[in-house]
């Protein structure tokens, strides 16, 4: 399929500037994000680079995982314990848009660049902080990753109230309150750059983690304070021959699809089915019914025919198939960056807009790479300034 967005390859963002102190996956994940749409982003690191660049899986020493969460920035790794270095950054500061950081609360007005600090030299700044709990509250100093504030949020507890032959929490390993907190911190970037065009001014911007899970658990937050109906129907997955498939009719066009793509239209007469409150009181005894049949079928043979009669199915797939995925390729989902250890794919936003690029850049930058050409430019730093800072040892 051709892009039907073939428009001119403009950047919603081109001429955004962003200070990135982020590291991990969170704040990274927010300021890939605005690099995709066109900012230049500086990611400020430590001299011993994020910690993601040692994280597997690496070839020749480099990390594609790194790579995915930071694609299109630029890297200037120093020590921002030395005053040299942060009054340097200070300097910087007038020529930015945005500083996004995802330190513990307190810890960059130690460094003497939180907001009050820097929104003095800038008042156009736009400042986000990403953590665990917000920059304020009870906990708010607690350190937190992800699987922390899974658990903390409820969403673990609500998934293991879902299986009912469980005993214990799921384990973690896919980070969706990192990429929750980074698609929110991208958000209310978003929002306060266009109240910028009418105030002239800034601001702060505050993110929790925790708050984003919860914000999440919609049902969940209703039924916690209203308790005692009856439980909701749950999507479980059907057996086929070959592996699992999903099977979603929550319609009564989508049961009546099914019945016929089952060879049981008589269910639609069934009393426990006729309704929308019958088939949600006997919703297990339904998927069961349908499970004898997708157990008699390949993955593919039940997706085809369920899907031909409209009903909303799908089958389980690994990343290994998603990554060679139709519908994918057909919207440019990917892009093919290359860190010097060779080629591989990282996702783009889910989103496509009509006049602008949304894709993933092709430039990983290696650890301080970029910060001589950028305190160069910034501050017509010279080759004796930076010598002195490498010897300092705060500059890479």
């Amino acid at each position: 399929m051709s892009n039907p967005y073939p428009g001119p390859a403009r950047d919603a963002l081109s001429g955004i500037r962003v200070l990135d102190f982020t590291s991990v996956m969170a704040g990274p994940f927010a300021s890939r994000m605005l690099a995709d749409l066109g900012a230049q982003v500086v990611k400020i690191e430590s001299l011993e680079g994020d910690q993601v660049r040692a994280r597997p899986p690496r070839r020749d020493g480099k990390s594609a995982y790194f790579g995915h969460l930071n694609a299109g920035k630029q890297s200037l790794a120093c020590n921002l314990k030395a005053p040299a270095i942060r009054k340097l950054i200070q300097q910087m500061v007038p020529g930015f848009d945005i500083v996004i950081e995802n330190f513990r609360p307190g810890v960059m007005e130690r460094f003497g660049l939180d907001y009050a600090t820097l929104s003095a030299i800038n008042p156009r700044l736009i400042y986000c902080s990403i953590s665990g709990y917000g920059q304020h509250g009870p906990k708010a100093h607690h350190p937190a990753y992800a699987p922390v504030i899974h658990a903390a949020s409820g969403f673990d507890m609500v998934n293991l109230n879902y299986q009912d032959d469980s005993q214990r929490p799921a384990t973690s390993g896919v980070f969706i309150a990192d990429v929750l907190g980074g698609t929110h911190a991208f958000g209310a970037i978003q929002a306060a750059l266009y109240q910028r065009e009418k105030t002239g001014v800034g601001q702060n911007i505050d993110v929790s983690m925790l708050e984003a899970m919860v914000g999440m658990l919609v049902y969940e937050t209703q039924a916690a304070q209203f308790p005692g109906d009856a439980r909701r129907p749950l999507y479980t997955p059907l057996r086929t021959l070959d592996g699992f498939i999903m099977v979603a009719p929550t319609s009564p066009r989508n049961f009546e699809q099914l019945t016929q793509a089952v060879g049981h239209p008589e269910w639609q007469q069934d009393p426990r089915f006729l309704t929308n409150a019958d088939r949600n009181a006997n919703w297990a005894k339904l998927l069961s019914l349908v499970e004898e049949w997708t157990c008699l079928q390949t993955g593919a043979q039940a997706e085809a025919i369920l899907a031909s009669h409209g009903v909303p199915c799908a089958l389980y797939r690994g990343v290994e198939d998603v990554l060679n995925d139709p519908q994918l390729a057909a919207r440019g989902a990917f892009t093919r960056i290359d860190d010097g250890a060779g080629p591989y794919l990282v996702t783009n936003p889910p989103f496509r807009m009509s006049d602008s690029r949304c894709h993933a850049r092709n430039h990983v930058s290696a650890l301080g790479a970029d910060g001589a050409t950028i305190l160069a430019a910034e501050l017509g730093l010279g080759e004796a300034d930076l010598a002195a800072l490498r010897a300092a040892g705060d500059l890479v």
